[in-house]
């Protein structure tokens, strides 16, 4: 039923470079989940290690990052359990929508209550609501296009431009408000995000991830039922490799929400023309290069796939995004080398500003790419799940991540920004190695 559901929608539009009308409603969905996650996200390690009198918790800086990447990893973990309940039960649509209560929930609890308490509470409830809520939006992006649909990178990088929408606008919201009041804006984006969802789900997603494909009930889910295949197994063993690598990438991207904020705060001059920049800014410039680069990334995407030659593999994407992310550290050694840990040292914020335009530029080669790849591969009975432990990569990375920003107040920034920046060059380069035979396993 839902293949046949499916094929109905997208046929109509197969040689029509126009995408469906649903994949607007998932970005508007996507914009105001992201906006209230990266809302929270921005004020978290700042909230942590701000003094309790002037409205912080007080934790020491090492705790704190250790906290953050807790979380940050915990949110990428859940996604395999509710990717499997919304296979086997739930339905798409009907996770994403307990996923948005739960954060709401969350981000709810962060704003009543400044205490160590409400803190887990709130970071519990967003963790299990992203669980149901993150698989299951990005699969039901894939399930609009075939699987041979050249447009579908395109589709899922336009995704990725709302997800970014919403990153931009969140930490120059709240970065302007106590943290009491960004966590309670954090909760009212999530709600508006929700509504949305719900009012215009029919109308433009039809039937699309209303019921759970993995539970074989009717002759229309025979292609959910039954082991998998030789060819599915290999797809398979091609998502895990690369979401192996794919931990590198995001535990070198995520420093942005520690050890890159704390850097922020204290070693960068933020003065320009009289005005201090607020810290929380500066995690709006990754999603504001996303949203200036993605409609060309996802162009080329498309010009490329529609060529003779054919559009870069898969792996050479997330190759070179790999690269790229470690060019971003080593531009910033210089920085590192002057400042060392000496807070009476600053230097200017254009270092900084063009490691988040390397950054993203990587992010664009290996996030909507990935997501793209988990719908186009994964076995149907294993959809959300497979999404989910592409999104678990995310969850080993973060907790690394957070490991390595808490030992920049031991070892100092520029000992691990060197090792995060060469390490990622190296993997990126074996994974050009390796390009061949990962992308025969994709086949």
């Amino acid at each position: 039923m839902q293949a046949a559901e499916k094929k109905n929608i997208q046929q109509p539009n197969q040689s029509n470079k126009k995408h469906p009308p649903g994949l607007y409603l998932l970005f508007a969905t996507e914009m105001w989940e992201r906006f209230s996650y990266y809302g929270m996200r921005a004020l978290l390690v700042l909230y942590l290690t701000t003094a309790v009198i002037n409205g912080g918790l007080g934790v020491n800086e090492s705790a704190a990052m250790g906290i953050y990447g807790f979380f940050t990893g915990a949110v990428y973990i859940t996604p395999m359990i509710g990717g499997y309940l919304s296979d086997r039960f739930l339905g798409r649509r009907l996770a994403i929508t307990i996923g948005g209560i739960l954060m709401a929930l969350g981000n709810f609890a962060l704003f009543a209550s400044q205490s160590m308490t409400a803190l887990y509470i709130g970071l519990g409830l967003l963790i299990i609501g992203n669980g149901f809520f993150k698989p299951n939006i990005s699969t039901l992006v894939g399930e609009l296009y075939s699987d041979n649909d050249p447009r579908r990178d395109g589709a899922f990088t336009i995704f990725y431009m709302g997800i970014n929408v919403g990153a931009f606008f969140a930490p120059l919201v709240v970065g302007l408000m106590s943290y009491k009041y960004g966590f309670l804006t954090a909760a009212i984006g999530m709600i508006i995000g929700q509504l949305i969802f719900n009012l215009l789900g029919n109308r433009y997603l039809g039937d699309i991830g209303k019921e759970p494909v993995g539970k074989p009930q009717t002759v229309s889910n025979e292609k959910a039922a039954g082991p998998l295949t030789t060819r599915e197994k290999k797809r398979t063993a091609a998502i895990v490799i690369l979401s192996v690598f794919v931990i590198a990438f995001w535990a070198a991207f995520e420093q942005a929400g520690s050890s890159l904020t704390l850097y922020a705060e204290k070693q960068i001059d933020r003065d320009v023309f009289g005005f201090t920049v607020p810290t929380p800014w500066f995690q709006s410039l990754n999603p504001l290069f996303i949203v200036i680069l993605a409609p060309i990334m996802s162009a080329l995407w498309y010009k490329l796939g529609s060529s003779k030659r054919g559009d870069f593999k898969t792996p050479t994407k997330m190759a070179m995004g790999l690269i790229t992310v470690g060019l971003g550290f080593l531009v910033l050694l210089p920085a590192v080398m002057y400042t060392g840990n000496n807070e009476a040292l600053k230097v200017n914020l254009l270092f900084m500003v063009v490691t988040y335009f390397l950054h993203t530029l990587a992010e664009l080669m290996i996030s909507p790419v990935g997501l793209s790849m988990v719908s186009k591969i994964a076995p149907v009975k294993l959809a959300s799940l497979l999404m989910g432990v592409w999104l678990a990569s995310s969850a080993v990375a973060n907790m690394v991540a957070g490991q390595l920003a808490a030992y920049t107040q031991s070892l100092g920034y520029l000992e691990i920004f060197s090792v995060i920046g060469f390490t990622t060059i190296g993997l990126g380069i074996l994974l050009l190695v390796l390009t061949k035979p990962v992308t025969k396993l994709m086949e």
